[in-house]
């Protein structure tokens, strides 16, 4: 068994697409613990689908470098910060960060946020700065900006001189100077041996460990994953699971299986000891922050406190009319069993039951974190109904409150006019502004609400050449009225499949979002009114055949591609009285009352009541 000293267990943090998930793969290969022939695949730690799709890290995962003697636990975390839970539990499993910066962009949003929750954990950095091999790369002006941020997180003096390593992960080379010999990534893994400590565990005394992660293994169920902070455990071990508050009693546990994580593999080690990052099965249910105890009278271990939600969306059963004809999965107890598995697996997202049934309203951190898990729900043969994001609001001293962000928006010049003008629409104050080489950076303070459809108005504007990131700042009195979508619907009337012939009228009036052939239904959108009011439309008339009209007569019709949305842009799109309809093959847009006339005295009731109250 590996003596505590012989342990460095690191996390790697970064913002967003700055080289993290490539620098784990350079540090596996260097570690020598794959055959040569050996085929790795590319961001290998990215293991779920989505992943590898969108390019981002979305859930934290660890593996285990064995380089000399040494084990290194490296755990990989996300860069995005609707993920930013995902990053402040791990913090409890490790004793240092590799804070990985971009060589021409330097520390962003995301830095700043997962570095002070390192930091306040007393953590020790070390600093690679990343992409040396980019052009018109500025490494002497990141190493200041990075000093900066330490300062600004008020670091420790141990923290602040924290060594500097530059390099490239995908070249695989790195080096302890901005122009120094490059040298191959062993010297990265020197470096984490030498400046990383060992991890404060007992190897004498009862078994401790708090839960910083859960995994689930076909076999076995429910897999614990954590830090052994005392002693040691094995397969067949008694342990008990502390209560998550003092009143509740300690449940007895008989451990099946105790995994070890190395390389890409896990193996069922014999023993898991202190100091070492391990899974432990055996339980029927268990949650993160809980402690696993040699004792029932064992204390529990303190767990990080994580940042509360400030989005919330309602998820709900699918009643439209097309609903069970594509999933496997769509009734309310399967939904709730799904949202409530996920809630355990996911510190930050939080589940709670409406007034009406069969109605659920789920917490995250943003609108992405959100979109995730109703894009994994589609892939597992759910159909369900999500509404738009909506910012949770709290009475502060008998004022509501909303929360605020801090916006950091990166742009070329010839389009700053258009984003500040969007800034300004969506209540956003500009704080900061800071041009350089053709760009410039902006620092505005932006309620939550105003980012909700934010990243795709900025995309257009832009023609995809800006960057922005946010981080929750604050809750604040709220900012009023705020209109992010300023065009109307075209919403059908009928139920049926919609035709080239109906179409090529209503194409006239805005954009089309479905195509001849598709199946439509009262109350479902087909399509944008410029205009701000919705239009009723029918696509599914047909052509009055007679003797002088032919049904080959309108084979010149010229319609023009709809304009399909992808799940996250849906979301983002709808109003608040429309819904998004989720299912394994399709995403259509719905008003959240189907029947129009039914929608018309809704409308006049809210109408006349405005009035009255005016």
């Amino acid at each position: 068994m590996t003596p505590p000293s012989k342990i460095r267990n690191i996390a790697i943090i970064a913002h967003v697409d700055h080289g993290k998930t490539t620098l784990v793969d350079s540090l596996l290969r260097a570690s020598g613990n794959f055959r040569e022939n050996q085929a790795i695949a590319e961001r290998a730690m990215d293991s779920m689908d989505l992943e590898r799709e969108k390019g981002i890290t979305i859930k934290a995962k660890n593996t285990s470098v064995h380089w000399n003697d040494h084990i290194i636990n490296i755990v990989d975390t996300p860069g995005h910060a609707d993920f930013g839970g995902e990053v402040e539990r791990v913090m409890k499993m490790v004793d240092g960060v590799m804070l990985v910066v971009d060589a021409y962009e330097g520390p962003q949003a995301q830095t700043r946020f997962v570095l002070k929750k390192a930091m306040q954990q007393g953590i020790k950095p070390i600093v690679l700065i990343n992409k040396m091999d980019r052009p018109h790369i500025k490494p002497d002006e990141v190493h200041d900006k990075v000093l900066e941020l330490l300062m600004e997180l008020e670091a420790t003096e141990e923290q602040f001189n924290a060594p500097f390593v530059y390099g490239s992960a995908r070249a695989s080379w790195v080096t302890d100077h901005a122009d120094g010999e490059q040298k191959d990534m062993t010297f990265l893994l020197e470096q984490i041996v030498k400046h990383i400590p060992a991890p404060k565990a007992e190897l004498e005394g009862s078994f401790e460990m708090l839960v910083s992660n859960i995994d689930w293994d076909n076999f076995v169920g429910r897999v614990a994953i954590g830090k052994v902070t005392r002693g040691t455990v094995k397969l067949g071990d008694r342990v008990f699971l502390l209560g998550k508050t003092p009143d509740e009693k300690p449940k007895p546990i008989k451990v099946t299986k105790v995994f070890q994580y190395t390389t890409l593999t896990t193996s069922d080690s014999v023993e898991g000891g202190a100091g070492d990052i391990v899974g432990i099965s055996g339980f029927e249910d268990v949650d993160i922050g809980q402690t696993v105890a040699g004792a029932a009278d064992a204390p529990a271990l303190p767990f990080v406190a994580i940042d509360p939600p400030t989005i919330v969306m309602q998820f709900a059963v699918n009643d439209g009319p097309l609903a069970g004809r594509e999933g496997d999965h769509v009734t309310s107890r399967k939904i709730r069993d799904r949202l409530d598995r996920e809630q355990k697996m996911n510190v930050t997202i939080s589940v709670s039951d409406t007034d009406t049934a069969g109605i659920f309203d789920v917490s995250a951190r943003g609108a992405m974190q959100i979109a995730v898990l109703v894009e994994q729900m589609r892939r597992e043969g759910f159909e369900v109904l999500v509404s738009r994001p909506m910012v949770i609001t709290k009475r502060i001293d008998d004022v509501i409150c909303e929360p605020f962000e801090t916006l950091y928006v990166d742009v070329p010049d010839d389009y700053l006019g258009g984003v500040m003008k969007t800034i300004s629409e969506r209540k956003g104050k500009i704080e900061d502004m800071n041009a350089h080489n053709g760009r410039t950076s902006l620092q505005a303070y932006i309620p939550t609400r105003g980012l909700i459809g934010f990243e795709f108005e900025l995309m257009n504007l832009t023609s995809g050449h800006g960057i922005h990131s946010h981080l929750f700042r604050e809750y604040a009195p709220h900012a009023g009225y705020m209109q992010t979508r300023s065009t109307g619907t075209l919403v059908s009337t009928e139920s049926g499949e919609a035709t080239a012939y109906a179409l090529d009228t209503i194409q006239e009036r805005g954009k089309l979002f479905v195509t001849s052939g598709d199946q439509v239904y009262d109350g479902m959108i087909v399509g944008e009114n410029p205009r701000t009011d919705d239009l009723p439309v029918n696509p599914t008339r047909s052509k009055q055949l007679t003797n002088f009209r032919a049904a080959g007569g309108d084979k010149g019709i010229q319609l023009t591609p709809p304009v399909r949305f992808g799940l996250e842009r849906a979301i983002e799109y709808i109003a608040p009285d429309e819904l998004v309809e989720a299912t394994p093959k399709s995403i259509r847009l719905r008003k959240r009352t189907l029947d129009s006339a039914q929608r018309l005295r809704e409308r006049k009731r809210m109408e006349a009541e405005i009035e009255a109250a005016g």
